[in-house]
């Protein structure tokens, strides 16, 4: 799942791939501003076909904590 979060990051900010790491921070480390975080947060719905409730993706901070909401949606 890391790998095809990391193509949808890849999407919407310019990081090298080598920083897109479980322990990462969406804002602080990857520069996600809140609208692209949400624009992502669609495209991950369609790409592991789970219903996202923004509110509670919205408290996921790191790349681990939403594969972590990703997976317990499926």
């Amino acid at each position: 799942m890391l790998e095809q979060l990391k193509e949808l990051i890849l999407n919407y900010v310019e990081v090298d791939e080598n920083e897109i790491v479980p322990e990462a921070r969406f804002s602080e480390d990857l520069g996600f501003n809140s609208y692209d975080f949400m624009c992502m947060l669609g495209d991950a719905e369609d790409e592991f076909d789970v219903e996202i409730d923004e509110n509670d993706a919205g408290k996921c901070k790191t790349v681990a904590e939403l594969i972590e909401y990703l997976e317990a949606q499926k």
